[in-house]
């Protein structure tokens, strides 16, 4: 991709369907986690922004190119988890989602974050998902098999913000 300029915009409840619409159309997410996702940025509108929850699209000066979703995990100390971070389908291999994965890195290293803990799914498709997490420093630290379905299981990846 040639050197474009691209900004990290703070989501509002405009871009709630345009969201909703980039994620469906990467042919990753299921209709009901799509729907999830709307219901995610719906409350986060009306009231987990005020619970430090983030969430910023990523554009250009032409189009919005895909979107991130973040929060402090409850109940612990400086552990934050990544919810969403999508992009275009066409956009995909770019380097978009690195550039967006490294911006909610230094926010959260920012808010006093020490880790940050992503989830996928163990399915095929979601091979080049668990490949690009481990290239951005990202380690498997708990596989729990069967969670999202029978022979669908949660690959948690972990990465220290701060030296340990």
């Amino acid at each position: 991709m040639e050197q474009k300029s691209f900004a990290m915009i703070p989501l509002l409840d405009i871009h709630t369907d345009e969201m909703v619409e980039i994620a469906a159309g990467t042919g990753f997410f299921k209709e009901h986690e799509v729907q999830a996702l709307r219901e995610v940025l719906d409350d986060f509108h009306k009231e987990n922004h005020e619970y430090e929850h983030k969430g910023y699209l990523l554009q250009d000066d032409r189009q919005k190119l895909g979107f991130v979703y973040y929060a402090p995990a409850p109940m612990t100390e400086g552990t934050w988890q990544l919810w969403w971070i999508v992009v275009q389908k066409e956009l995909q291999g770019k380097g978009l989602g690195g550039h967006m994965l490294k911006e909610v890195e230094n926010d959260v290293l920012k808010l006093g974050g020490r880790v940050l803990f992503i989830e996928t799914s163990s399915q095929e498709k979601y091979e080049s998902t668990r490949k690009f997490y481990l290239k951005y420093g990202y380690n498997l630290e708990a596989r729990l098999r069967g969670f999202y379905a029978a022979g669908d299981d949660m690959m948690v990846y972990r990465k220290s913000l701060k030296p340990e």
